[in-house]
């Protein structure tokens, strides 16, 4: 008698299970995905006119530092304007003026260059056309003639100066012309002065990709290693190397501030 009695509270509170007592309800689905539900139209970017390759023009939005007329865009360290060689279109380095800079500051920024060791070129190693670009006045992008021509490799073409080697060697024969395209992001610094985040270069030389998106240690630094400096935005620095071998030449430069 008890288990019959135990059976039917069993069956009568399963009865009651609200689970049970509940109607299944239908809810609305997911609205099906269409092409336009993950597109947008604006900002549309603003439009630049690119160069033309055959008259070696910059792009519309460039600050043109050389055109082949003067050096107006430069000046010595010590701020009195430049006095390199110009000359049919062309800016040689004079190695008795020293190294010239913009007169314009810059952050982050792509940067093209066009730079030609001479044909009779002499030296070897670092004593050989030897140049360098400086990105904000504090870290470089190596100038050399490395044709044929060995060298440390942290201190070859293309290189971070005393940090990253080049990928390839992309040099072109003495007397003819090279191109550089540099994208370089700016670091940004903590408050006490150390890199929140460091410098970023991708270097291209002769459509080649050198450095993708190399990370910059620290200052270029001739003797030892790198340092870190707080600074701010820098001028493009080209240098009047001390080596013996003939002179460097320079065209068609021009920078787009990013």
């Amino acid at each position: 008698m008890k288990k019959l009695i135990l059976l039917a509270a069993t069956a009568a509170l399963a009865s009651l299970n609200p689970t049970q007592a509940q109607e299944k309800k239908d809810y609305p689905q997911p609205e099906a995905m269409r092409p336009g539900m993950s597109e947008y139209w604006t900002p549309q970017p603003r439009v630049v006119t690119p160069g033309d390759i055959k008259q070696n023009t910059a792009p519309s939005d460039a600050i043109v530092l050389f055109d082949g007329d003067d050096l107006s865009a430069w000046m010595t360290p010590d701020g009195k304007p430049a006095e390199w060689t110009v000359k049919g279109g062309v800016m040689t380095v004079d190695k008795s003026k020293g190294d010239i800079l913009t007169r314009q500051k810059f952050g982050s920024f792509q940067l093209h260059l066009e730079w030609r060791v001479p044909k009779d070129i002499e030296g070897e190693s670092q004593s050989r056309g030897n140049s360098g670009v400086f990105l904000q006045d504090m870290y470089e992008v190596q100038i050399l003639d490395c044709y044929k021509n060995e060298t440390y490799v942290n201190g070859m073409t293309g290189s971070i100066y005393k940090q990253t080697p080049p990928m390839v060697n992309a040099m072109r024969a003495p007397g003819e012309w090279n191109v550089y395209d540099i994208i370089y992001t700016a670091p940004i610094f903590k408050e006490d002065g150390t890199y929140l985040y460091r410098p970023y270069v991708t270097v291209i030389q002769n459509g080649i990709v050198l450095q993708n998106h190399t990370e910059i240690q620290g200052t270029t630094e001739y003797i030892g290693f790198p340092r870190t400096v707080k600074h701010g935005e820098g001028p493009i620095r080209l240098q009047s190397h001390g080596d013996p071998s003939q002179p460097i030449s320079f065209r068609n430069i021009w920078i787009r501030p990013l």
